[in-house]
């Protein structure tokens, strides 16, 4: 029974990447001409303005190369995790969907969750070790990596270079993410390492790296930096791929649904739940049967009773 369910989610995978994918290239084929035209002009025309602002960001940091792959890659990304939780506090205070700045969410039931001071406090505090301490030694650990493989100076790449190199990016990232994500949920590491970014059983934004340091590494940015080190990219490149996947974390742990932001509600119920949406995508989640996300509160309670049972019995951790 297993296996055949097994069999079935590969199959439905493998049927939406085929869809998915034809369809595009499909779409591309007929308008490649149209496109790549369009594009060009939304290059050319905006590429000053990137060239300009990328030189000022080099030549502010010497043109140190060494400069830019260790301070420069701890400050940036850590710059933009700031602003991103700032930008979700001042939504709420302006929208009013919460009574203060940063206190209150609402879980799929209705009901309200709470943050004290006490408890965000000690979150900013992991996660200023973790963005700044731990990202400044692993950053200066993998300098002679990044020396052989990434390139940095002023000019930079061409807009389908920039594409491609993302897409790829988000390949490996999802392979990464996904198989550590897993390991870490091993019984046997689970309350060594991953235990403290779940004492979040309904996260807030500035939690996406409220973690073990280790996991900060292993599961966090090793999987973020792979993508620039495979591909030998440009560092602009990079730090374009270090805004994306933060700005996608703190969406994912914000516990609100904002308009034309993609939904956290997979990561939510992960939290909830934590034996399913392991991944980013929901490739590997899909291939591997561990991708669900609640439509209704039925649904919602039923899966709580089979988290209760699994945990019960000790299997919740199970790889």
């Amino acid at each position: 029974m297993a296996r055949a369910l097994v069999k079935e989610n590969v199959s439905e995978a493998f049927k939406k990447a085929i869809f998915i994918i034809t369809s595009v290239l499909i779409v591309f084929i007929a308008l490649r001409n149209s496109i790549i035209w369009h594009l060009e002009e939304f290059w050319g025309g905006s590429k000053s303005l990137w060239t300009s602002l990328w030189g000022f960001i080099y030549h502010l940091f010497g043109e140190n190369d060494t400069y830019m792959f260790t301070i420069g890659s701890t400050l940036y990304p850590f710059l933009v995790y700031v602003l991103a939780n700032l930008g979700f506090c001042l939504w709420w205070t302006l929208t009013g969907k919460t009574p203060g700045p940063f206190t209150n969410k609402t879980d799929p039931e209705g009901q309200e969750y709470t943050v004290n001071w006490e408890q965000y406090k000690k979150a900013l505090k992991r996660c200023a070790l973790n963005g700044l301490g731990v990202g400044t030694v692993f950053n200066i650990c993998m300098l002679p990596i990044y020396r052989r493989t990434v390139t940095c100076g002023y000019e930079l790449p061409s807009f389908p270079t920039t594409l491609w190199h993302l897409f790829v990016y988000m390949l490996i990232e999802e392979l990464g993410f996904y198989y550590s994500h897993r390991l870490l949920h091993h019984r046997r590491v689970y309350r060594y390492i991953h235990k403290t970014h779940h004492e979040w059983n309904a996260p807030v934004s500035i939690t996406s790296i409220y973690c073990h340091p280790v996991e900060h590494v292993l599961s966090n940015t090793l999987p973020l930096v792979a993508g620039p080190i495979v591909m030998g990219s440009h560092l602009s490149v990079a730090w374009l791929w270090f805004t994306m996947a933060v700005m996608n974390t703190t969406i994912s742990h914000s516990g609100y649904h904002l308009p034309f932001l993609p939904s956290p509600e997979a990561h939510d119920f992960h939290h909830e739940m934590f034996n399913q949406n392991y991944g980013v995508l929901g490739i590997l989640d899909r291939l591997h049967g561990y991708r669900r996300v609640v439509q209704t509160q039925q649904e919602l309670r039923s899966a709580r009773l089979h988290h209760q049972l699994c945990t019960c019995q000790g299997c919740c951790l199970r790889q």
